[in-house]
């Protein structure tokens, strides 16, 4: 990637339209606080942004898998000890299926230590009879209906909440939270589906199997009671951990964003035909950062702001993207075509994939760019219930799901990952929510009342996430033993038909 033109700066953005953009009534009390958090240390740092592109890149080759997944929007409340844990370790466990059905490495990125901003399709809401401000998410303004005046100062609270959960996220991936010795501590305890219970202990019988054997023939990774030693945790008890949020809040975003010498090692094994610049502007409060669906106007200021960062980014893709413009926004955003910079999150609903994704797949083929596929099979297919409670079928979520597989294969593409929205988060009984209908477990909507816990979207909870895992695991499970062409259609059909729910 070049140095971006002269024009571009952190805060050029401010010369174009900005969509969902915040009103604050104090200016003055706006700039002391961006003033002191462009004074607060980085969150991450460039080599780790680096490595991110890095690991991109293999997923762009098919030689990774993505997972992106977390909260739709994080609350200041959530930051505990326990949902972070559960977080992590739903997202550990996840990822070991995908592991081991598709033996390939997974990139795991959160949504996480910074997610508290959301975009609204109005400015006001209705709350008996009289009309609010819509809630933009904690660093913007309450949920309380008596508290949606913007307040700057929540922005420092979003950053020193982001602070502490990157912190606890660090603390346990580095106290052997993570190691394969004992992967039933992540989530075994929280599944209460028999067939998912047995599913996971078969992964885990063969996976002790496997380090066992790697004992027995002298190649034995440093185990866990090594590194408490001061010995290295070694490949089974460490995982690479990135963080990410939709760059909404530009005033935030600029305010992170600082200049840095591009590292010596990416500079010396870069093989781009434009020589890399010796510095670059880094956004320093996540990892990777995405373009919602509301704000990817060509000429606007999120696409401006986005342009010039030299973190990965994400762009969300949708039903009222026409192909033309996808590949319009790739030049802007990627102009030099490098590698493991953009990932396209399509989210298109069940009912729509069919006559969008082709196209938009077709469209970047011709142009050249490398991107990476994932699909959101999410927000899509959200919708309201009998109750009122927003929710989402497990059904709609596999159906998109397995139709963004097999479009792809037919287009001679490849999904390279998932974004989803769940979460671990227990109630103090030990249950997980209740927020999406069906699943292995058939959740119905007389049933979401019972733990619903998001203030936004709803979210998958432990079960029907491992669900999801093991279907993905075993389309690529399915792929490695030789499916062939014709054989497509009936294990699609068959993944589909597998979580047929009473609610659907």
């Amino acid at each position: 990637m070049t140095a971006p033109t002269n024009s571009w700066t952190p805060s050029s953005w401010k010369t174009k339209p900005v969509s969902q953009g915040v009103a604050y009534p104090d200016e003055q009390h706006l700039s002391k606080v961006l003033s002191k958090l462009d004074a607060l240390p980085p969150l991450v740092s460039p080599s780790e942004i680096e490595r991110l592109r890095y690991q991109l890149s293999l997923v762009q080759r098919n030689e990774a898998f993505l997972l992106h997944a977390g909260d739709c929007a994080e609350s200041f409340d959530a930051c505990t000890h326990e949902n972070i844990s559960h977080k992590i370790g739903l997202i550990l466990s996840f990822s070991l299926i995908l592991v081991w059905g598709a033996r390939l490495p997974v990139v795991r990125i959160g949504r996480i230590a910074g997610q508290y901003a959301k975009p609204r399709s109005s400015n006001f809401e209705k709350v008996g009879d009289r009309e609010v401000l819509s809630f933009r998410g904690d660093n913007v303004n309450g949920l309380d209906h008596n508290d949606r005046t913007p307040n700057p100062d929540r922005l420092l609270s979003a950053y020193f909440h982001s602070t502490a959960t990157l912190n606890h996220i660090r603390s346990l991936l580095t106290s052997g939270f993570a190691s394969l010795h004992h992967p039933s501590d992540w989530s075994l305890s929280h599944v209460r589906s028999p067939s998912l219970r047995r599913e996971f202990e078969t992964i885990i019988d063969g996976l002790s199997d496997a380090l066992d054997f790697s004992r027995t023939i002298g190649v034995d990774p440093a185990s866990t009671a090594s590194y408490e030693r001061g010995g290295g945790r070694g490949t089974v008890g460490e995982v690479d951990f990135y963080t990410s949020h939709e760059g909404l809040m530009l005033d935030y975003e600029q305010a992170l964003t600082r200049e840095f010498p591009i590292p010596a090692s990416v500079l010396a094994s870069s093989k781009t035909s434009t020589p890399l610049p010796q510095k670059a502007f880094y956004n320093t409060s996540a990892h990777f950062l995405w373009i919602g669906d509301r704000t990817r106007q060509l000429t606007g200021a999120h696409v401006e702001y986005f342009r010039g960062i030299r973190n990965p980014i994400g762009v969300k893709v949708g039903p009222t993207m026409q192909p033309e413009q996808l590949v319009r926004l790739l030049d802007i955003v990627n102009s030099d075509k490098d590698p493991g910079r953009v990932t396209l999150i399509t989210r298109y609903g069940a009912g729509k994939i069919q006559n969008h994704l082709a196209s938009h797949i077709t469209s970047v083929q011709q142009s050249g760019h490398p991107v990476v596929w994932i699909c959101d099979p999410m927000h899509g297919n959200t919708h309201t219930s009998t109750s009122g409670l927003k929710t989402r079928h497990f059904g709609a979520i596999i159906n998109e799901l397995t139709s963004c597989l097999r479009i792809h294969t037919e287009c001679g593409s490849r999904l390279g990952g998932v974004s989803l929205e769940f979460t671990g988060e227990l109630n103090d009984e030990g249950f997980s929510v209740t927020e999406c209908v069906g699943g292995s477990m058939e959740l119905g909507e007389e049933e979401l009342g019972l733990r619903y816990q998001s203030f936004c979207d709803p979210r998958l909870n432990f079960e029907q996430s491992l669900d999801v895992a093991f279907l993905i695991s075993n389309h690529f499970k399915q792929e490695r033993k030789g499916l062939k062409p014709g054989d497509a259609d009936v294990l699609y059909n068959e993944l589909a038909g597998r979580f047929s729910t009473k609610a659907a």
